[in-house]
């Protein structure tokens, strides 16, 4: 039996709350969820079930019916959990917000979705909302998590903890309100509705199923050795794909253990205290740990940096041997033994990653020189590539079969292919229903083949292995008529641990610039090194030395790239791009229309 017939066989009867219900029977005492920081807010997978019911039951009395849509605009917190579950078990698609949406979106995301239920995490998330809740029609009710300072003077209100008292009650005199309901669902029924996070247009509405969702958790189970009931960390919003599978889906059909992190700079903390089995980080988040651990190793004694240069020179050598797939000497593999014992894992432990069998990267691209520095300290992170339509991962590497630089192989019973124009088409089991249509209805989004058209752009190899050259509508064709795949340029200039982000610049141009912003950390730490005064961001980025760093990291680029790709100019923005100015999405992605118009004097100034 191949690998996706074995995921097919797995999923053919499953749901979340048969798995739910299956993990509350079998490891009704093994924890479930834990907020980081707050070890008696645990519960187990036997206290999880019976809270859920309780919500269910509840959100059932507020009208809350099967094919509803119910928003969660809220933090990673339990509760995040429990009402969506909760949702799920009615048959009702919950559909999370990021935090960051302006009240203008979150407006489109109940009109579009129609949604009768929002669940509101406080008076803040509220007063996002308040401007429009006398415009959607379609909500019944409004279930705020936290009432503190909270008027409850609009009938639609009410608070969670009412919701959930009045649900237990009836859960306690009628068990079966809340078991009969979810047994009628089937693995094609929506389990999820999520956003994507539109860096042009407005965001659409992808329909996953519980299919498409467990399928992802089973194919994972079966490419990855990890432990039964493994601690892992949910730091991510549950608006993200990698975050809904990795946070709810997997850990349900593992009787997994979550750490919730409420605040995703707290991340690395997060690890330290957990020291999960696997960990999934956005490439900024590997790139902010290379960053520290580059400081690191730069301030210390000659000795300390020429052992770790050494071991870390002998992990690189394994680590080329096994992308080969070839052996590793016993001799040469009972030396790295050694030295990582006494060299390395003490450098991993720093991160809280001692501990890790895998770790991914995913969401955007990673610069390959941050994967050799990290395989380099013992760290082995594989990219993966997928979309919130494919549920997530789309293609892998994994420890058995992998290569640097590329995005993998095709995951479990997907399959993929390449268009005339190297757009990536891919097919298969974790392909969404489709996209939510103003009416309710779900469009599907492949041809009549079933493939669809990610509208990435990439080259297959000899092997199978796929490597994302750019998206297809962000390719820069400059005024001579060269196709400039910009994510290239910005990989390598993120490079250099100063600069945070760059925007490369060209489409219909006579040449390509750059717009850089600073890292944030970095860059006030490398200003004190040299004696700088980092407390005006604006007077570092003008700073002599500073713009003489970047020249620095932008020549270094320009020496791997074509000279049609080459950067002629850059400016050093006066502060940084983040979600909340606008700037990137919450998923750490470039908006490059909204960058384009900020800062369009500056680009303009740029061709003087």
């Amino acid at each position: 039996m191949s690998l996706a017939d074995e995921c097919a066989a797995a999923t053919a009867e499953l749901t979340i709350p048969r798995l739910l219900s299956s993990n509350a029977r079998e490891f009704p005492d093994h924890p479930a969820l834990t907020m980081l920081g707050d070890d008696s807010s645990t519960l187990t997978w036997g206290d999880l079930r019976r809270r859920v019911a309780a919500v269910s039951l509840g959100l059932a009395d507020l009208g809350l019916r099967s094919g509803d849509r119910m928003l969660i605009s809220a933090s990673s917190r339990i509760e995040h959990w429990l009402v969506d579950l909760a949702a799920v078990h009615l048959g009702a698609v919950p559909c999370s917000a990021y935090a960051t949406l302006s009240t203008p979106q979150l407006h489109y995301l109940a009109e579009h979705s129609k949604a009768t239920v929002l669940v509101v995490e406080n008076a803040e998330q509220l007063g996002r909302w308040s401007p429009v809740l006398g415009e959607l029609p379609d909500v019944r009710a409004i279930v705020l998590i936290d009432a503190t300072g909270v008027a409850l003077d609009d009938a639609r209100l009410t608070d969670l903890a009412t919701v959930e008292a009045a649900g237990a009650d009836r859960f306690a005199h009628d068990p079966s309100a809340f078991e009969e309901p979810w047994q009628h669902l089937t693995p094609d029924h929506p389990v999820t509705l999520l956003y994507t996070s539109g860096t042009t247009g407005d965001p659409k509405g992808v329909v996953l199923s519980h299919r498409n969702v467990l399928h992802q958790a089973v194919a994972l189970e079966l490419l990855l050795e990890t432990p039964a009931h493994a601690p892992t960390v949910a730091y991510l919003p549950l608006a993200h794909i990698a975050e809904r599978v990795l946070g709810i889906y997997i850990p349900v059909y593992r009787a997994g253990h979550v750490h919730i992190v409420s605040d995703t700079a707290q991340a690395v903390a997060a690890l330290l205290a957990v020291r999960p089995a696997t960990f999934f980080g956005v490439p900024r988040v590997w790139e902010k740990m290379v960053a520290a651990l580059q400081a690191f190793l730069g301030a210390a004694e000659p000795a300390v940096r020429d052992a770790v240069a050494g071991a870390s020179a002998l992990a690189l050598e394994c680590y080329r041997l096994r992308e080969a797939g070839q052996p590793i000497p016993a001799e040469t593999a009972a030396q790295l033994a050694s030295m990582d014992a006494m060299i390395l894992k003490p450098i991993r432990a720093k991160l809280g990653l001692d501990n890790v069998t895998y770790a991914g990267s995913g969401a955007a691209p990673i610069p390959v020189d941050v994967l050799t520095f990290l395989a380099g300290i013992g760290v082995d992170v594989f990219e993966v590539w997928g979309m919130t339509e494919t549920t997530g991962t789309a293609t892998i590497n994994t420890p058995d079969r992998f290569k640097l630089g590329t995005v993998g192989v095709p995951n479990v019973g997907m399959e993929l292919t390449l268009a005339d124009d190297g757009e990536i088409l891919v097919r298969g089991p974790l392909i969404c229903q489709g996209y939510l249509q103003p009416d309710g209805a779900v469009a599907p989004i492949t041809d009549p083949d079933g493939w669809l058209a990610t509208g990435d752009i990439g080259t297959l190899d000899e092997d199978g292995f796929l490597t994302i050259t750019d998206r297809k509508k962000e390719l820069l064709i400059t005024a001579s008529g060269k196709n400039v795949a910009p994510a290239q340029i910005e990989n390598l200039l993120r490079t250099h641990p100063l600069i945070g982000y760059a925007v490369a610049v060209g489409d219909r141009r006579p040449y390509v610039t750059a717009l850089v912003s600073l890292d944030e950390e970095a860059a006030p730490a490398w200003a004190a090194a040299h004696g700088i005064d980092a407390s005006d961001p604006k007077s570092l980025a003008e700073h002599p030395a500073v713009l003489a760093e970047v020249q620095a990291a932008v020549d270094a680029a320009n020496e791997r790239l074509a000279r049609p790709e080459q950067v002629k100019k850059f400016q050093v923005l006066p502060a940084a791009l983040s979600p909340e100015s606008g700037e990137l999405t919450p998923t750490l992605k470039l908006k490059r229309r909204t960058i384009s118009d900020r800062y369009a004097d500056a680009i303009e100034d740029l061709y003087r």
